[in-house]
């Protein structure tokens, strides 16, 4: 592919490409972007279904908000009291949802580009699990307060992944997806067992905030919640599109990419972190909230039928997932509010339930 230094005008150049879409380089910025009509019509209404469902989850509760309250608030009219339920109750936990669904759905993406495998998720490969151990290892030993429990969860995180990769490295071939797989899926049994453990020498109040942390919650959940997450994502995002290049030719095979001039070991490196960043950050605000970095990217894929990583759908696919998960868990029993990680449970299972039928009816035809 061309780079934009060869186009030698100053303004955005387009030209086809059969079955990719339409190139479209931009020499002033250096960038060289391929863009397919399917994937951005499934990104604008994604885009949509997220505004409404932020406006709903917004707008509904004790005390009920028309959506023209909601915008007309979010824009800087409304009263006092409507001003206070809607920006320091109800926004901040539908934009944590909202960026930790799209943390997660690109942290799925990117597992499961580098390891080219599908099961190749934070869920499955134990990050998680790690995550979740140095919560309520926080919570049950030390005592710690929100701040420490998401410091814990945090560092959990990211020494699994240290860990991980460690134990799945090998000389000379660097870190093999199917690797990194089967040392994750052991490490997360291991840290479940800690996990465990813990909570039975815990007290039981204690035992009980563990449980629901570990289930995955956005109850109460405040700006400080929300700025970590915004924050990661604003700087790790544009770093994945940078290397996109390089995530799509890995989809290929080593040998290939090799063939192609990128340097496999160290873009999988590279992009292996950036993938542990969004998650440890999204795990820390909300707790281990299941199947979303599994299924995001695999339904991202079927809506564009495109080929490639799909960061930007499977993060957009994400933060409807979540979004749409909290705004369930809220409503489905009014008397009492799930915490979010039992509906992205149910609706997760189910997902992968249906796609093994479908599948398995595949195979049989």
């Amino acid at each position: 592919m061309s780079t934009a230094t060869e186009v030698p005008v100053a303004h955005a150049t387009t030209g086809a490409v059969a079955g990719l879409g339409r190139v479209v380089r931009v020499p002033v910025v250096g960038l060289t972007l391929r863009v397919q009509p399917r994937v951005v019509g499934v990104l604008g209404v994604l885009a949509v279904v997220l505004l409404v469902f932020l406006v709903l989850a917004v707008g509904t509760g004790e005390y009920p908000i028309s959506p023209g309250q909601v915008i007309s608030t979010l824009l800087g009219g409304g009263d006092q009291s409507t001003s206070f339920i809607v920006e320091t109750i109800r926004l901040p936990r539908a934009l944590t949802a909202v960026l930790v669904g799209a943390a997660l759905g690109a942290a799925g993406a990117i597992f499961q580009s580098v390891t080219r495998n599908p099961l190749g998720s934070p869920d499955i490969i134990g990050f998680t699990a790690g995550a979740s151990a140095g919560a309520v290892l926080q919570i049950v030993v030390f005592d710690g307060g929100s701040g420490a429990v998401a410091l814990g969860a945090l560092a959990g995180g990211i020494g699994t992944a240290v860990v991980v990769w460690l134990l799945a490295f090998r000389g000379g071939e660097g870190v093999q997806g199917y690797r990194l797989i089967l040392v994750g899926i052991g490490t997360s049994f291991v840290l479940v067992g800690v996990t465990d453990y813990l909570l039975t020498r815990a007290r039981l109040e204690d035992a009980a905030a563990a449980n629901v942390w570990i289930t995955g919650s956005l109850n109460g959940r405040g700006w400080e919640h929300v700025v970590p997450v915004a924050v990661t994502l604003a700087v790790v995002l544009p770093l994945v599109f940078l290397a996109a290049r390089e995530l799509r030719m890995m989809e290929m095979g080593d040998d290939a990419a090799v063939a192609l001039g990128v340097p496999v070991a160290a873009a999988r490196n590279g992009l292996l972190v950036l993938a542990v960043a969004l998650t440890a950050v999204a795990t820390s605000s909300t707790g281990p909230v299941l199947f979303v970095a599994l299924a995001a990217p695999q339904i991202g894929r079927r809506l564009t039928r495109a080929t490639g990583p799909g960061v930007g759908v499977a993060a957009m696919t994400g933060a409807v997932l979540l979004i749409a998960s909290d705004f369930a868990a809220q409503r489905l029993f009014p008397d009492q509010q799930l915490p979010v990680g039992v509906v992205t449970g149910v609706a997760g299972g189910g997902y992968l339930i249906w796609l093994l039928w479908n599948e398995w009816r595949g195979g049989r035809a």
